[in-house]
């Protein structure tokens, strides 16, 4: 199990989009075929600090989406590694095609950077709250999806992908969430990371939704003398079947936890893997089918059934399926 921070007092909270901004320009000193292209989003993506420290390496093509993942696939061809950014909602929601036949199918080496993704975006509303992104992406062959949980985490996946080779989804928020992870900890693609130990139900998160698990598993301790395991699955594809099957075979019970669509999203592939190896009693906490709409972000998480009460009621629920 990897050590986190103490939950038990006030956490920092920082935009996991920050991680982003840090990480980008970190992964452009140490390698100078990393380059930015924006799609006039470039204070809200945290792309500014690219734009300021190596401004030779970033372009600015404004709103154009599709025209942003074309133009990125020809920069890799030429031997760039292209980071390009805008909301989820619009890249890979509207790029879709261009990611898959562009991107994928000649295996670019280009890092897509989602950001503003999940109801917590809050205000915006539907029309820019990416909550299918996960599965669209997931299902192109040779994408890489991650979803960090922090801002720390946010940091080094952009750090990681920029080294490994191909395209690759990085998914990310707009408010400031908590910091669960501490610099030491290590990172790595397809791993990972148990916080919590117990062996009644295994919680297996993505992205901001970690903190949420982690508080309702210590309250259900607390409250219940229910132990739940607590899994950090930022990465889901490749996703790591290993810790995921380990988890079922410990705790017999599985329940996921993601800012996401239940359909199609990290519960679905985490599903997916148990059904072949190991099968045990599920629930998913996440968006039941709805799109989303205006309001602030900490309601809507609630109102979309995806607060800290929600995911110790599927624990309940799944735990009764078990026994």
């Amino acid at each position: 199990m990897q050590t986190m921070r103490d939950l038990q007092q006030t956490p920092q909270m920082r935009p996991t989009r920050d991680g982003f901004g840090e990480g980008l320009v970190e992964a452009a000193r140490r390698d100078p075929a990393v380059v930015a292209v924006c799609a006039d989003l470039v204070e809200s993506t945290r792309m500014q600090a690219m734009h300021d420290t190596f401004p030779e390496r970033f372009i600015e093509i404004g709103v154009s989406e599709q025209l942003l993942v074309a133009m990125s696939a020809g920069l890799a061809m030429a031997g760039k590694i292209p980071f390009i950014a805008s909301y989820a909602m619009f890249c890979p929601g509207r790029a879709w095609e261009q990611v898959r036949t562009n991107l994928c199918l000649n295996e670019a080496n280009v890092k897509i950077a989602g950001a503003h993704a999940g109801v917590s975006v809050g205000p915006d509303g539907a029309t820019h709250q990416a909550v299918e992104d996960i599965a669209i992406m997931r299902v192109i062959p040779h994408m890489t999806v991650v979803v960090p949980c922090d801002a720390v985490q946010t940091k080094k996946a952009t750090l990681a992908v920029a080294e490994r080779f191909g395209p690759a989804y990085v998914r990310f928020g707009r408010e400031k969430s908590p910091v669960v992870t501490t610099e030491e900890m290590p990172f790595e693609i397809g791993k990972a990371q148990r916080l919590r130990e117990g062996g009644d139900v295994a919680i297996v998160a993505c992205g901001i939704l970690l903190y949420n698990a982690l508080r309702a598993a210590e309250e259900l301790a607390r409250d219940e003398s229910i132990e739940c395991s607590v899994i950090n699955n930022h990465t889901i594809k490749p996703i790591d079947e290993a810790a995921l099957v380990d988890a079922a075979q410990r705790c017999g019970a599985v329940v996921t936890v993601e800012e996401h669509q239940v359909h199609g999203g990290m519960g679905s592939a985490v599903a997916e893997v148990l059904a072949l190896r190991h099968p045990v009693p599920m629930e998913f906490v996440g968006v039941q089918d709805r799109f989303g709409q205006s309001g602030k972000p900490e309601e809507l998480i609630e109102l979309y059934g995806m607060g800290v009460e929600s995911i110790k009621e599927s624990v309940r629920r799944v735990l009764a399926r078990k026994r």
